[in-house]
């Protein structure tokens, strides 16, 4: 498959503040990829860094095999980028902004935006100011896939939206990347908007990468258990075994990529007694929780 993104060992420090390290990963054609992570594990600043606004301390990030840095006028045209906030001219109206945006964009599709607009409960010649958050970030989005760009970077878009925007948001996301081919890029703090949406995934928490894989991979390979003990705190921390542990009362849930089996074992070696040990369905939101921790 043809790499459309390509990251190698990113780090960046702001002052003596290291955000990001050894951050690798790589993004194909048509896929749709989810950077996530809690708020200041990095991702805007690997945005920032893919769209050549920020040089990072060290390590590399090809776009189309060109260096991000060094973006040919070409190679930009390509990009879509819609950030946190869907920032617009907010004194015009559906139509003149339009217009104005189409001024820009040599393969500009105005099909696609006006498809888009047809969904809102506005007047065309409604002010973008006096509209509310939803329904100027469908603006935001009409004007990026009017651009018709082969690759969509997506930094939050979801903060403020109701949930009935979001899911117009998904829905026009997937559509769009299914039957053009594109590639999309998205970062959200709405873990479950993702989930079904998203083909891989990379979590990074502090320490670095936590996981880097297929959303296959992380459901079939990442677990969750439940069991009981009989009082007290349970004497067990967060080891190669261990991804994360919490304990409410008499109950504890782990989080594991061990099978049922190998995890009683280590209960066992360890002198817990347990009781109702079970295994738990997660949803990709208990995964990220799963992994990052709950604070």
């Amino acid at each position: 498959m043809e790499k459309i993104v390509e990251c190698k060992n990113l780090t960046h420090s702001y002052g003596q503040k290291q955000v990001l390290k050894n951050l690798s990963f790589t993004i194909s054609k048509g896929s749709i990829f989810g950077l996530l992570g809690k708020n200041g594990a990095g991702k805007t600043t690997t945005i920032n860094i893919l769209n050549g606004y920020l040089t990072p301390t060290s390590g590399q990030c090809l776009l189309f095999g060109e260096d991000s840095q060094q973006l040919s006028p070409q190679t930009k045209a390509r990009i879509g980028y819609l950030m946190e906030g869907h920032i617009q001219y907010s004194f015009m109206n559906i139509r003149q902004i339009e217009k104005f945006y189409s001024a820009f964009y040599s393969h500009w599709n105005r099909d696609a935006y006006y498809d888009l607009m047809s969904k809102l409960d506005v007047a065309q010649t409604q002010k973008i100011s006096r509209m509310s958050c939803g329904q100027r970030s469908q603006v935001a989005l009409g004007l990026v896939l009017a651009q018709d760009p082969d690759l969509m970077v997506l930094d939050d878009y979801s903060m403020g939206l109701d949930p009935g925007y979001r899911r117009l948001f998904i829905d026009y996301l997937k559509a769009y990347a299914a039957s053009e081919g594109k590639t999309i890029f998205v970062t959200s703090h709405i873990i479950q908007d993702l989930d079904g949406f998203i083909d891989k995934c990379v979590i990074i928490g502090a320490g670095g990468v936590l996981f880097d894989a297929s959303i296959e991979k992380l459901r079939t390979q990442f677990r969750k258990f439940q069991f009981k003990i009989s009082d007290g705190l349970l004497p067990l921390k967060k080891n190669g075994i261990i991804t994360n542990i919490e304990q409410i009362r008499n109950v504890v849930t782990v989080y594991t990529f061990q099978s049922e089996k190998e995890l009683k074992g280590y209960l066992k070696k360890s002198d817990v007694a347990f009781s109702e040990l079970s295994e738990v369905e997660m949803s990709l939101e208990d995964a990220f929780i799963g992994l990052t921790g709950k604070y």
